[in-house]
């Protein structure tokens, strides 16, 4: 079995990591275990973040790595919170107070319409040229009042109106098959298993 070090600490991301991994042979292995110091995300771009946070972990650990990055982007908040979505409302990191602030930032906006977006790399060695990167977007709307109790992040808050039900309401298996990062994992494994 290959091991990959996975570039994150985020418990709900390495667990639907793991899952789509698993079936190709790959061992999921946070960059915790080889205690990797968290990474600088200075970018205002999710690419740029995630190649970053990929390279710096192959480079603590001499192993392959992954990274993801991922927020949700609001429409009518010209896209953030964006690459701050996790820090949204400052640190320490709450997802109860970033989803606060997002509901009073959107309080009287009739858009709600948002996106969640993910993008992964994958570098082979710290200076790969060529890293694999493969990208998702799970569309839907933005509530006022959460929903469900799956999930984590902003989705008690973001329902997908062709199934009436919120992020954190749908079961992980069907939450995998639609999301942003089952959408990037999924192209993520096609190509490497073209490698």
């Amino acid at each position: 079995m290959k091991k990959v070090v996975i570039a994150s600490n985020n418990a709900g991301k390495l667990r639907e990591i793991e899952r789509i991994l698993a079936p190709l042979d790959i061992q999921a292995v946070p960059q915790s275990h080889y205690n990797v110091p968290e990474c600088e995300e200075p970018h205002v771009t999710f690419i740029e973040n995630c190649l970053t946070k990929a390279r710096h972990a192959s480079q603590h650990t001499g192993l392959p790595a992954l990274a993801d990055d991922s927020g949700i982007c609001v429409d009518a908040l010209n896209g953030a919170p964006g690459v701050y979505s996790a820090r949204y409302a400052g640190e320490p990191k709450s997802d109860q107070r970033n989803n606060d602030k997002l509901i009073a930032a959107l309080k009287g906006e009739p858009n709600r319409k948002a996106h969640y977006y993910c993008v992964m790399v994958y570098v082979r060695y710290p200076d790969d040229p060529q890293p694999i990167i493969a990208e998702g977007a799970w569309h839907g709307e933005i509530i006022d009042t959460p929903r469900g109790d799956g999930g984590f992040g902003y989705d008690p808050y973001f329902l997908v109106p062709e199934l009436g039900q919120t992020g954190a309401e749908l079961p992980m298996e069907q939450k995998n098959a639609i999301s942003h990062r089952g959408q990037a994992l999924r192209m993520l494994a096609q190509r490497l298993q073209a490698l």
